[in-house]
């Protein structure tokens, strides 16, 4: 575990994960606002990297710093990277994750080294139709989707974190590709903070965002899963293009969290892109 200080005087915390000596990833997770042992070492990436892995304002061990939206944290991620030594940092993102990944690489584009958004939210970056009710439809006849969806229709119950997590597994299924034991397990160990998750998602995205994303030349990976009926497929294909130096990969039999589903698919499709980002 290793604390730094944010611009505001608060204490936060990193769990570090995998190896000493490998190549530092800082590893921003979703939720909003989910606890982060839920990434695990993302299918083993530990064995070669230090994985860092910040508790967000709210969460886990930082849950008595001030809370602040993902455009104000951005700050304390690059606090984070001046903490470890790093010039510039290479950042692994998921889900929501990836909404503070872009608020940092689009405040601070010279301190980036390399960026993977896995399974991004898209609707606020491109103006893609998105194909998730498609693969909704898909899966219509499946007795955990349908569960799944009628959970989704009931207003969610933000009463504490406890009964807002019980919300949130109740619509677990849409989750995954398949509703397995092993997604199920997954699931089952998702935490989530409301009043982190509300103060994360506030303020407006900033009209000039696309033109400062452009201004990000470190290599950029997207990576979807190709049955994520959370943010669909198209959309977030659409994202690499934002980027000079993006690109992106599809992890087939997968939904939002992809190391899970598909860890050899989704290693070799992270492995290469980091390998080549390190020259």
């Amino acid at each position: 575990m290793a604390a730094y200080t944010a611009a505001d005087g608060a204490v936060l915390h990193a769990d570090a994960v995998g190896r000493d000596d490998g190549p530092t990833l800082l590893v921003l997770a979703g939720g909003a606002a989910a606890h982060p042992a839920y990434l695990g070492d993302l299918a083993g990436l530990g064995e070669r990297h230090r994985l860092v892995v910040p508790h967000l304002r709210g969460v886990g061990r930082s849950v008595h710093a001030a809370l602040a939206s993902r455009w104000e944290q951005a700050d304390d991620v690059d606090r984070l990277r001046a903490s470890l030594g790093l010039d510039r940092c290479t950042v692994v993102a998921h889900s929501a994750g990836t909404r503070l990944a872009v608020a940092h690489a689009a405040r601070f584009p010279e301190r980036v080294a390399a960026l993977v958004l896995v399974t991004p939210p898209a609707e606020y970056l491109v103006d893609v139709p998105s194909d998730a009710p498609e693969l909704l439809a898909a899966r219509a006849g499946e007795p955990a989707v349908a569960a799944a969806l009628a959970a989704l229709e009931e207003e969610p119950d933000l009463a504490d974190d406890d009964a807002f997590t019980a919300w949130r597994l109740r619509g677990a299924p849409l989750g995954y590709a398949r509703w397995d034991v092993t997604t199920q397990a997954h699931a089952s160990g998702l935490r989530y903070s409301v009043a982190a998750a509300r103060a994360f998602m506030v303020g407006e995205t900033p009209a000039d965002l696309h033109e400062r994303l452009r201004a990000v030349t470190a290599p950029v990976l997207v990576v979807a899963g190709a049955q994520d009926a959370s943010t669909g497929v198209a959309p977030v294909l659409a994202v690499a293009g934002l980027f000079t130096r993006g690109e992106a990969a599809v992890v087939e039999g997968s939904g939002h969290f992809p190391w899970v589903e598909q860890p050899a698919a989704f290693r070799a499709a992270v492995d290469p892109f980091l390998a080549r980002a390190r020259r």
